[in-house]
């Protein structure tokens, strides 16, 4: 499934700048599925959207500018990390803001953003000056592009919940038109 198009889109030209390409992946939980390991190291840089559970999912995901960008989630606590963990948990925000051509992404892990039911109004709402919003927490694979800003959950990236399969996003950032593809693996 690929998702184009929507609020703020424009055609694609031939003459268009080739923007980076940017993974974004959620809910790993101490494990990275290596297939999402794969389509990271294909990509310019990385954004996870929390729960991560661990400095070495961090270290796993690779990309071809070696910059990843992330976030806090509810489970990334103290214990799950360990003592050699620690000190790069500490340096995670619970909110990120990455300038992109074309626009901005804010990533938050969501578990903030109640009730569940809501979540997508109150994301616009809060972040309304950005292009796109990506959000982990619900394990759940959205893409909502129909008006700005996006609201993006990549769903699961490692094996807890991961409704039909690991799964990440990836988007193709350029000046005049946003893409996102949809990469599920079978579990």
């Amino acid at each position: 499934m690929q998702r184009t198009g929507g609020a703020g889109a424009r055609p694609s030209t031939q003459s268009q700048e080739a923007g980076p390409q940017v993974a974004l992946l959620a809910d790993t939980h101490g494990y990275l599925d290596p297939r999402i390991a794969d389509v990271v190291r294909e990509c310019d840089l990385a954004v996870h959207a929390g729960d991560i559970g661990g400095a070495p999912v961090i270290r796993a995901m690779r990309p071809r500018a070696g910059r990843v960008v992330a976030v806090r989630g509810n489970n990334d606590s103290p214990r799950s990390w360990g003592a050699d963990g620690r000190a790069a948990l500490s340096a995670l925000p619970e909110e990120a803001h990455l300038d992109l051509p074309g626009g901005r992404i804010v990533v938050v892990h969501g578990d903030r953003v109640t009730p569940a039911a809501r979540r997508h109004e109150r994301l616009r709402r809060l972040y309304g000056d950005a292009r796109a919003v990506v959000y982990g927490h619900s394990h759940r694979l959205v893409c909502d592009c129909e008006t700005l800003p996006w609201v993006l959950n990549p769903g699961a990236a490692g094996r807890a919940r991961t409704f039909g399969g690991p799964s990440c996003l990836v988007l193709d950032a350029r000046r005049d038109s946003w893409r996102v593809r949809v990469l599920r693996f079978p579990p």
